[in-house]
Formats: C-alpha cells, sequence, structure tokens
C-alpha cells in the first residue's frame, strides 16, 4: 500500500527542464509566423534535399562519357585487328 499512496504524485512532473522550456519559446515563435512564411520555409527545405547538385551531374555526365569511350576503344581495336578478306599478303 505504501507505493500506491507515492505513485500518484505529481512532484516529478512540475519540474521543467531547461530544453523543454527552450523548444516550447521555439515552437510559440514558430506559431507566431504567419502560415504562407512557414510553407515558404517548408517548401525551401524540401527542395534543399531534393535538389540535384553539381557533383552528382558531374559524375553522371562521366560515368556516360567513360562507357561511350570504353565501347568506341573496344570495337576500334576490334575492328582495326581484322585483316581484310580480299587482300592476301603473298599471292603467287
Amino acid at each position: 500500500a505504501f507505493w500506491r499512496s507515492k505513485m500518484g504524485r505529481k512532484d516529478a512532473s512540475t519540474v521543467k527542464l531547461p530544453v523543454d522550456q527552450y523548444r516550447k519559446q521555439i515552437g510559440k515563435q514558430d506559431y507566431k509566423k504567419t502560415k504562407p512564411i512557414l510553407r515558404a520555409t517548408k517548401l525551401k527545405a524540401e527542395a534543399k534535399k531534393t535538389a540535384i547538385g553539381i557533383k552528382e551531374v558531374g559524375l553522371v555526365l562521366a560515368a556516360i562519357l567513360t562507357l561511350l569511350v570504353a565501347f568506341y576503344a573496344f570495337f576500334y581495336l576490334r575492328l582495326s585487328t581484322d585483316v581484310d578478306p580480299d587482300l592476301e599478303p603473298d599471292e603467287d
């Protein structure tokens, strides 16, 4: 019965941490902003996350260029080493 009487106390919940108070203040400040401003801020953040950077575009272009050069080199070497069947080196 002793432990039941201590469970209902609100001593622990009345003490607020500084972090919680800080978060509450930030929440109040954000709430004071108008909805269009909040919407614009959210859209900017999403656009930043999903935007394709110059680095990614450069890497994709470099990969495509590398593949094209590899195919060209393969076919160039393959065709240049073949001897033309119409020309025979020793015709007697």
